[in-house]
């Protein structure tokens, strides 16, 4: 035996906002299109990826430390209100 599991291994990835591991499908992906923050529902925009929980105190938390900027490695703030709205409401 190899000790694999014949389950398939769901892939992680950490909020940006709390720091807390969680599998990718519970996360929400954001891409940067020009200098908006952009939610990727399906995760096939191109371009480098930050993850975020859908809910508005993880997404609060990253844009009081900065994470965006830092996660995407641009200068300078990034336009979040789309993201915002689109949280807001998959809060609901």
């Amino acid at each position: 035996m190899s000790g694999r599991t014949s389950a398939r291994a769901c892939p992680e990835r950490t909020c940006v906002g709390c720091r807390e591991r969680a599998a990718k499908d519970d996360l929400l992906r954001i891409v940067v299109a020009g200098a908006q923050c952009v939610p990727d529902r399906r995760g096939t925009l191109p371009g480098r990826g930050a993850y975020v929980h859908p809910a508005l105190n993880c997404f609060d938390l990253a844009v009081r430390r900065r994470a965006f900027p830092r996660a995407f490695r641009v200068q300078g703030p990034l336009d979040c209100a789309e993201l915002r709205r689109y949280v807001e409401q998959a809060a609901l």
